[in-house]
């Protein structure tokens, strides 16, 4: 009896990995939930642990390849597996109930045909229509040599050069958390409308609070930063402006007022942008959304992040100003309707009742979806927010 084990969906919204690395090879015996292979998704580096005790046959697929959510990962030979769950990066993951018999005869491929991800963009080079090819491989997979003997001869893969008209290049893979923030963006920059107000902050008087709170917050373990200041003063801005706290239900007709308040923090890794959640943050003090930033960020540029600590944000905070950035037009984290951009905080000398005095200038930059907010909307919300920021004794006591 052979068992075939198909990549799951390990988490809502995964279509596809790329295998990282595999734990076994074929021919090893393996036991029920041991790790078989970690897979990078588009969120994250997770292990996918095996359903049932046996001996490996076949990997179908290679370190380095992609595969598909239902695509056949690897078969067993052994026992019919006990029927049972695996688990995945958000939960339980129901598996096949009975152990799939392979039968030994040539099987003809239908409209859902088996083929790797390779198999089919090669059929897809050579103009071959896949659905019409005889499958030989195990449980009827079709092959290259499958593609082979249908074609003729098959064509060599393209030649990758590493040189244009003007030097020497190099290649880097399109894929994983790029490729799918890059998905992301096209979507909010063709579907919202965009605008961006802009704004100074004078954070003088939030800076003094930090820096006596520093202190407490170390003998705590906690890294205060401005960002819980501003997360608070957000969230209080939000309140009396909630429609910059929702999303446009287009299908229905109906703007989604949320009256809870999730704030995304964007993170930055070498791989691409992700944005982990800081969920209820209305309910939480400045050390705990401290503490909390600084964990999920750490867990994001580890690639250990959970799903789930990605999904559900209300409105998003980003931090160009870490870089040396003054202003911004950040792109809105669709659906949500509004996303903040944070400026590098300078010392600047300004006006105040007729007398030059050097204040601490934080720029910010609001981006909103002129389809839901109206600008005049945007610049209030901008000038409490500007409130709280300035005069933190409002809201921190």
């Amino acid at each position: 009896m052979v068992y075939e084990f198909k990549f799951p969906d390990v988490g809502e919204g995964i279509s596809e990995g790329d295998i990282v690395k595999w734990l076994v090879k074929e021919g090893d015996l393996v036991k029920q939930d041991q790790t078989l292979a970690k897979v990078e998704t588009d969120k994250a580096i997770v292990e996918i642990s095996s359903p049932k005790e046996g001996k490996i046959l076949k990997l179908h697929v290679k370190e380095g390849e992609t595969i598909k959510v239902g695509s056949v990962l690897v078969t067993f030979e052994g026992e019919g597996p006990v029927a049972k769950k695996s688990f995945g990066v958000v939960g339980e993951l129901e598996e096949a109930k009975k152990a799939i018999e392979i039968p030994r005869v040539t099987v003809v491929a239908s409209i859902n045909v088996l083929a790797t991800p390779i198999v089919r963009r090669l059929a897809k080079e050579l103009s071959i229509d896949i659905t019409k090819i005889r499958g030989t491989g195990l449980g009827g997979r079709i092959t290259e040599e499958d593609l082979r003997n249908s074609k003729g001869e098959i064509k060599q893969t393209r030649v990758v050069k590493k040189y244009d008209l003007f030097g020497y290049v190099d290649r880097v893979p399109f894929k994983g958390i790029r490729k799918a923030t890059a998905k992301k963006m096209i979507e909010s920059i063709y579907t919202a409308t965009h605008v961006t107000h802009m704004d100074d902050c004078d954070v003088t008087k939030l800076s003094g609070l930090r820096e006596t709170k520093k202190i407490e917050a170390e003998k705590k373990g906690v890294k205060l930063t401005y960002l819980p200041y501003i997360v608070k003063a957000v969230i209080e801005s939000l309140k009396l402006h909630p429609y910059l706290n929702s999303e446009l239900d287009e299908e229905n007709d109906e703007i989604i007022l949320k009256k809870y308040f999730n704030i995304g923090v964007a993170v930055g890794t070498e791989d691409g942008l992700l944005v982990p959640v800081v969920k209820i943050a209305d309910q939480k003090n400045l050390f705990d959304i401290a503490k909390e930033i600084e964990g999920l960020a750490k867990s994001v540029k580890e690639r250990t992040i959970d799903i789930m600590d990605l999904k559900g944000s209300c409105f998003t905070i980003t931090n160009v100003g870490s870089l040396g950035g003054v202003y911004a037009t950040p792109i809105i984290n669709f659906p949500e309707v509004a996303i903040l951009a944070l400026g590098r905080i300078a010392d600047k000398v300004v006006v105040i009742d007729s007398k030059m005095a050097i204040r601490k200038i934080l720029p910010l930059s609001l981006s909103f979806d002129h389809r839901i907010i109206d600008g005049a909307e945007a610049a209030r919300f901008v000038n409490d927010l500007k409130k709280y920021l300035e005069n933190p004794e409002l809201i921190f006591k």
